[in-house]
């Protein structure tokens, strides 16, 4: 047989070898996520964080930042600022007043049990929990919130059980 014309065996074979370059081709244009269930579910569940989860992470991300009093951005934070920056910058955002007073008053009151990662810890100066409000911090879980402490330390991750019943809890989502 003259050039143009194919035997049969070599028919299946280049057949095979169209297939094989036609899985490959669709391979390589799959997305990852479709290959893998686990990285699809990560990030659908990175999606569906609710905004206490997104400000609890902000604020994780803010340690190290320095304190300045009367601060509101990272350039320099205050406890009060702290707060009012993570609330306006988590998720889509959203506004609270500025000082620790006023976000107490603004807050509703709630259990340390009842207490989620991105709540605010209240700091009273009393155990009357009418009392005034002097700090304000983010609830971490645990004893443990974020918080800008004082000239020279920062925003720090630290534990507030120190305070014992001086403290108060308050949401705004929940």
């Amino acid at each position: 047989m003259s050039g143009s014309v194919r035997s049969g065996a070599e028919a299946p074979k280049v057949r095979r070898n169209w297939l094989t370059a036609a899985v490959l081709a669709a391979a390589i244009c799959v997305p990852l996520t479709a290959l893998s269930p686990a990285a699809h579910a990560a990030t659908k569940a990175k999606k569906q964080r609710t905004f206490d989860q997104k400000a609890a992470a902000l604020a994780k991300r803010l340690v190290g930042d320095p304190y300045v009093y009367g601060g509101t951005s990272p350039a320099g934070f205050d406890c009060s600022g702290l707060a009012q920056y993570v609330y306006r910058h988590a998720g889509r955002g959203r506004s609270i007043q500025r000082t620790a007073e006023d976000q107490f008053l603004e807050f509703r009151r709630i259990s340390h049990r009842s207490a989620r990662p991105g709540d605010l810890v209240f700091f009273h100066a009393g155990s009357d929990p009418d009392s005034y409000v002097y700090h304000v911090g983010v609830y971490e879980g645990g004893d443990m919130m974020v918080a800008a402490t004082t000239w020279g330390e920062g925003v720090q991750l630290q534990n507030f059980s120190w305070a014992g019943d001086t403290v108060t809890f308050g949401t705004i989502t929940h």
